[in-house]
């Protein structure tokens, strides 16, 4: 069967134990870490214990490319993507989940799909490129992103496939697996609209199910073809109010997961 894991974002605002707790009491194969400002999400000892202490094997490794990241391991994001493979290898895991560079990022974002290329070789990882969605700012479009949002276009081997961005983009995230092909890697479970509040679009991670991406479709299809990636959960519990509502919408992430991942 599919591994199904849990991103430690899943439980934001709470701490990096609480991913690991919560991820086992749900009922998770194992969880991708997000590297934060919270040392402990960068150090391999402190990771590891955690994934011994839970039972639980730490799938990928989310390199810092959030804004609120941009002083992790210092300011050179090919220093961020390199320091992550290091320390997936010392976790154990075979993904890190990069995205695209923003194109300010110049030189990083002119040699990006090389560096890709060349650490994944190197270090036997898959660096899976994540899709992204296109800027609005002021109701015009900004090339935010180089060589650009869309990996189905770009040379790489490995693609994490994110649905919530699929809705931003306004991409039919079936024809993306599908288009993807052998190169599909890596999958965030979550759902989205693509809906707009007062002209600003947000990136909704929803539960899946609960949007409009053709998500049970996509699970079905990867089961269908005994993929061998994983999937992982990146879904927004921020509205639960108590612990048990929180644990409830990560056992009905992982229920649908399971249901449309089952053996034909």
């Amino acid at each position: 069967m599919i591994r199904i894991g849990m991103s430690s974002t899943c439980v934001y605002p709470l701490g990096l134990e609480d991913s690991f707790r919560l991820a086992k009491q749900a009922g998770f194969d194992g969880v991708e870490i997000m590297v934060t400002r919270d040392e402990a999400t960068q150090d391999a000892a402190a990771l590891t214990a955690l994934s011994e202490r839970y039972s639980l094997p730490i799938f990928s490794i989310h390199a810092p490319v959030l804004l609120l990241t941009h002083f992790v391991w210092g300011r050179d994001p090919r220093v961020k993507l390199e320091r992550s493979a290091e320390l997936a290898g010392l976790v154990g895991a075979s993904t890190v989940v990069v995205h695209p560079p923003f194109r300010w990022q110049a030189g990083y974002a002119e040699d990006f799909l090389d560096i890709v290329r060349e650490l994944g070789a190197g270090t036997g990882l898959q660096i899976a490129v994540e899709n992204m969605f296109p800027w609005k700012i002021g109701g015009r479009g900004v090339k935010a992103y180089s060589p650009g949002w869309d990996p189905t276009v770009m040379d790489c081997a490995a693609v994490t496939l994110d649905f919530s961005h699929c809705a931003l983009s306004g991409q039919d995230s079936l024809a993306m697996a599908t288009a993807l092909g052998e190169r599909l890697r890596h999958v965030h479970l979550c759902d989205g609209t693509g809906s707009l509040d007062e002209g600003r679009v947000f990136d909704e991670h929803l539960l899946p199910g609960r949007g409009t991406e053709p998500v049970a479709e996509v699970l079905r299809n990867l089961a269908a073809v005994n993929w061998d990636g994983t999937i992982v959960a990146e879904v927004n519990t921020r509205t639960a109010r108590t612990e048990p509502e929180r644990l409830a919408l990560l056992t009905e992430t992982l229920t649908f997961a399971r249901d449309h991942t089952r053996e034909l």
